[in-house]
């Protein structure tokens, strides 16, 4: 999604209204229960939000030109890996096995083997189409965010095909750009 994502795709920025700030704000809160106590300061209410359209039907929300969040068309906010990385149990996890790890760094969507292998760990409770983070085995750090295609049980149960959507990972276009001037 982001390969060669850079500031040239963003056709639009625009400052949002409070109205539409609040119902941003609200549907985080809803998503991620975990970042309620540090919501305000993630995204302040009196600093002003910049929502960015760019291409492919993408959304990224931008605090001090910073890119906190993004969405596709209509679908869940998630939160960029440099937000993942100082908020890191704000999302449920997956963990890939250390054979995936190369692959999902070069973009490739997440395959089931890669999740259900002695390396691999699953979360149970994820449903389908739920935005994840996508943990390494032995590392410390999310290396992707992902939105699933089935639910755990089904990874576990069907084990072939892709289990999960790789959205945004380490060393993309939207990592790469910090902020966005």
């Amino acid at each position: 999604m982001f390969k060669k994502f850079s500031s040239e795709e963003v056709s639009a920025q625009n400052q949002v209204k409070a109205s539409v700030q609040r119902k941003i704000r609200q549907s985080i809160a809803e998503e991620y229960p975990g970042l309620e106590p540090v919501l305000d300061d993630i995204l302040p209410k009196k600093s002003p939000l910049i929502v960015a359209k760019c291409q492919n039907h993408l959304n990224l929300v931008l605090v001090n030109n910073v890119p906190l969040f993004f969405s596709i068309r209509d679908g869940p906010y998630m939160p960029t890996l440099r937000l993942l990385h100082q908020y890191p149990n704000i999302m449920k996890k997956l963990q890939v096995d250390r054979g995936a790890i190369k692959f999902v760094l070069a973009g490739a969507n997440i395959m089931c083997p890669g999740l259900t292998s002695p390396g691999g760990a699953l979360d149970e409770e994820v449903e389908a189409e739920t935005p994840v983070a996508i943990m390494a085995e032995g590392k410390q750090h999310a290396l992707a965010i992902g939105f699933t295609k089935m639910s755990a049980k089904d990874i576990k149960a069907i084990n072939k095909g892709i289990g999960v959507d790789n959205l945004h990972y380490l060393n993309d276009g939207l990592w790469k750009m910090e902020r966005l001037d």
